[in-house]
């Protein structure tokens, strides 16, 4: 069994880097193939931190700036970056980064491969590297972090390197779920869509129009329906009736409503085109969805 390899340089700092033949031999576990970590680490107050790399890393990397500020270059553009701050960089992009001289950053940085990485950044759909992580999502972000130090304390084995990969999943999980400004539209248009969701969830008894929903969201129909399908993958008519159908599932789990009364109360005039809608959705009638067996 390998040990963990200490690189000096920043007080208090830790970094694992995974010997390379340990990994190859890792990965050929589906459990890791899909996504896993090959290099990981903190660096506190990391003075005079820089890297260049003209060709790029072999590897995706992720920085998360957990305090003071620092930079990366790309294409000739500096951009730069501060607390709470998420770096992504694809592997095979030239870049170099560094701390702030004044304030230097504090990060944890994450190396990354695996067969479901690209997907991951795909719908990340990265355009700016330098990438705004809410502050109060941070603290999960840390402590998936420190989870993977805690595994790796006693050494390399099969069983840390698949809970190891499992945490990373988890973490590019949480950014590509939680973060609504990680997809390329402003934070401003993101939190309309959020605010008219939970709109529609506040709503559920009504019918809706578009022209409802975009007016409460002060778009035109047209603009409001481009930026929610971006935002969400479906036109809004169709993310409303969506709700309505998990929270016709919730009465059919909780409740022992008659299916033509849960069609009432979720605002369906015709009892035969909320069983239409069901079934689209869920691929069983209400009936048949009450009679599965959860849990």
């Amino acid at each position: 069994m390998g040990q963990i390899r200490k690189i000096q340089g920043f007080k208090d700092e830790k970094a694992i880097v995974f010997p390379r033949l340990f990994l190859e031999s890792a990965k050929s576990d589906p459990l890791v193939a899909n996504i896993y970590p090959t290099d990981i680490g903190f660096y506190p107050h990391a003075q005079f931190h820089y890297r260049e790399r003209l060709r790029g890393c072999e590897q995706n990397i992720l920085i998360y700036c957990t305090g003071g500020e620092g930079f990366i270059l790309l294409d000739g553009i500096r951009h730069s970056i501060e607390k709470d701050t998420l770096l992504i960089i694809p592997q095979g992009i030239p870049h170099t980064y560094g701390a702030g001289k004044s304030d230097p950053w504090s990060i944890y940085w994450l190396h990354f491969l695996g067969s479901n990485a690209q997907n991951f950044l795909r719908n990340l759909d990265i355009e700016n590297p330098a990438l705004h992580y809410s502050a109060d999502k941070s603290s999960k972000v840390r402590l998936l972090f420190e989870d993977i130090f805690r595994v790796l304390e006693k050494g390399f084995t099969q069983e840390a390197m698949i809970y190891s990969a499992q945490v990373v999943a988890n973490i590019l999980g949480a950014l590509l779920f939680q973060t609504p400004n990680l997809v390329s539209v402003p934070k401003e248009t993101a939190l309309q869509v959020e605010e008219s969701i939970l709109f529609m969830t506040m709503n559920l008894k009504r019918n809706l129009t578009l022209r409802e929903l975009s007016d409460q969201a002060n778009l035109s129909p047209t603009h409001y329906s481009f930026l929610f399908k971006k935002r969400t993958g479906y036109s809004p008519i169709d993310y409303f009736l969506r709700l309505k159908i998990k929270s016709a599932c919730q009465y059919l789990d909780t409740t022992q409503l008659r299916v033509n009364e849960i069609c009432q109360l979720l605002g369906f005039n015709d009892p035969y085109y909320f069983s239409r809608a069901f079934y689209k959705i869920m691929q069983m009638s209400p009936t048949a969805y009450r009679a599965v067996m959860k849990g």
